[in-house]
């Protein structure tokens, strides 16, 4: 059997997908429960966070492996496989254990060295041993991921190379402030109590936020958090528990929000944050910007070339993308991403007979066709139509945000549209891996690096020795069973044999028995450990006739003993 893991991320896939392939808790437990139904799989887990949905499973055959693994996400994260299938990575044998390691470590989150994901692995092979589908290679695995990433946060500085995702969002709210000095005096709604809302909750708390106030559908968690926050020793903060159903009028007081549930849908309507920030935002003129942007396209367009430039090759509508919005609010709200409405401005930044010309290309034929449209063009309207830019748009200033939201929830909490709401300053996780992009790495990731490739190849190792284990065990078993068989015999050809020469006898032989298999017994072991080392516990049970039963029921024994281990809980 050989470890598979099957998985996306926010390196292989848009948010939009990841949001679209969460899975809830009964989800999980469902596609692990299916995995191991599965013909190729024996053992499987998920590890599901906010950015990424791995399944980990222990298969005999690697492409039917990793067409079933795939076709069980797609199953149960409803989003089809030909759409999911170009934003999957695949990773085997000690590329799988590497892969583990490093998530565990810090290495691939969005945010480089945060710690968050050990208790998420953590959490990940505690719901594979409840549901019985992590066997002896996934416990190991997911054991020995906990104890890298422990080390590697014990022996270097990654903590310094990041930091949570909570605190990294903090930042990016506060535009540059220090998240001390940014949260002082001010009022914190936290929307759910699970893990990730208890960690914003306890961020805010010691960075010296006025008040929490926290919401969740099971009033038992807020007020079991709420608790905690106003017991701590190294924070003096005022906290307090709502239902939900006091979220809109808990809005209307907040200056902070972070939003962290298990929802499908929004927990905050663009019209809740709207009614949120009512009266606490300067008026301002309003300008119609569809209007604007309609005008200046008629303006800037030749007679005779189509108005809508979508119909022209243009990647987006330009209607959808509005001046004065960031291009990341954009994208959220036209559902698209940064990259596509950059390729629009390259797009726009040009005429209609700029961009025919770079697509036909350049040449004497395609001169002649330029020319023969801006004759054609000259004869209707009575002049050449200028090559020129839009002409820029004044746009009022946007007021100050009076209200700050964090959507660290997959799928979102908070509507993206909020991103467009005048006083409203919204980070979701979108903007946030964006942000992260061009975070500077630490000279500790290195030292992590190293120890990541020397902990796989010992892992590796000691999954090679345990291989051939078995196949020891029933060596040694044999040969007992054959000195007992021939003292039974000296037995009968001896019967006056006294007690005390029948025990020096046995002892001699087991003796010669145990030098005769040492040292290949050893050697075997060292071999079996090295790269390439699986053909040893087959040449030995070839050597020496051994009953495939019997190493079989070696192994039952020792995955029984483990079994036992596991039902006490990852340590």
């Amino acid at each position: 059997m050989s470890l598979l893991v099957v998985g996306l991320s926010h390196r292989s896939a848009p948010v939009s997908v990841l949001e679209r392939a969460s899975l809830s808790v009964e989800a999980q437990t469902k596609l692990l429960q299916d995995t191991v139904a599965a013909e190729p799989a024996s053992e499987g887990a998920v590890l599901a966070t906010c950015n990424r949905i791995e399944l980990y499973a222990d298969v005999d055959k690697f492409h039917a492996g990793v067409a079933e693994l795939s076709t069980l996400l797609a199953q149960h994260s409803g989003v089809g496989l030909e759409e999911l299938t170009p934003y999957l990575y695949v990773h085997y044998e000690d590329r799988a254990v590497h892969h583990l390691f490093s998530v565990a470590c810090g290495l691939d989150s969005m945010v480089v060295g945060e710690g968050q994901i050990l208790g998420q692995i953590k959490d990940s092979l505690a719901r594979a041993q409840e549901t019985h589908t992590a066997g002896r290679l996934l416990n190991d695995l997911f054991q020995q991921a906990l104890r890298v990433g422990k080390r590697a946060h014990s022996e270097t500085g990654i903590d310094r190379a990041g930091q949570s995702l909570v605190t990294f969002g903090l930042e990016q709210l506060a535009l540059g402030t220090p998240v001390e000095s940014w949260t002082r005096g001010k009022k914190a709604l936290v929307i759910g109590a699970g893990s990730m809302s208890s960690l914003s909750a306890a961020t805010l708390a010691r960075a010296g936020i006025a008040e929490v106030v926290v919401a969740n559908r099971t009033p038992d968690r807020a007020e079991r958090l709420v608790r905690i926050l106003s017991e701590g020793d190294d924070t003096d903060v005022t906290a307090r528990a709502v239902p939900m159903t006091s979220v809109p009028f808990e809005l209307t007081r907040a200056d902070v929000v972070v939003s962290c549930t298990g929802a499908t849908g929004l927990v905050l309507t663009a019209d809740m944050i709207a009614a949120g920030v009512e009266g606490r935002v300067d008026e301002a003129p309003v300008v119609d910007l569809d209007a604007v942007a309609e005008e200046d396209a008629r303006e800037s367009a030749p007679a005779g070339q189509p108005q809508n430039p979508a119909e022209d090759g243009c990647p987006v509508d330009l209607p959808t993308v509005r001046p004065g919005f960031s291009v990341m609010g954009e994208a959220a709200v036209a559902g698209m991403d940064a990259a596509t409405l950059e390729q629009h401005g390259a797009w726009a930044a040009g005429s209609a007979v700029d961009r025919r010309d770079a697509a036909r290309g350049t040449g004497p034929e395609a001169d002649a066709e330029v020319i023969g449209a801006l004759a054609a063009t000259a004869t209707a309207i009575g002049r050449i139509p200028e090559r020129r830019r839009p002409e820029q748009v004044d746009v009022p200033p946007r007021p100050e945000p009076v209200l700050f939201l964090l959507d660290l929830a997959m799928p979102r909490d908070v509507d993206a549209a909020a991103h467009r709401l005048p006083g409203v300053r919204l980070v979701d996780i979108e903007s946030l891996a964006e942000a992260s992009a061009d975070a500077p790495m630490a000279a500790d990731v290195d030292q992590v690096r190293r120890i990541v490739s020397d902990e796989v190849a010992a892992f590796g190792a000691a999954q090679r020795a345990a291989h051939i284990t078995p196949t020891v065990v029933a060596l040694r078993t044999m040969a007992a069973d054959v000195v007992a068989g021939e003292m039974a015999r000296l037995e009968g050809r001896l019967p006056g044999l006294d007690d005390k020469h029948r025990a020096e006898i046995t002892q001699t032989v087991r003796r010669v028995v145990d030098k005769l298999l040492h040292a290949p017994t050893v050697r075997v072991k060292q071999l079996a450990a090295e790269p390439g080392g699986a053909g040893y516990a087959d040449a030995l049970r070839t050597l020496f006739d051994l009953d495939p039963e019997t190493v079989a029921s070696v192994s039952r024994a020792e995955e029984s003993t483990e079994k036992n281990a596991e039902n006490r809980g990852p340590g």
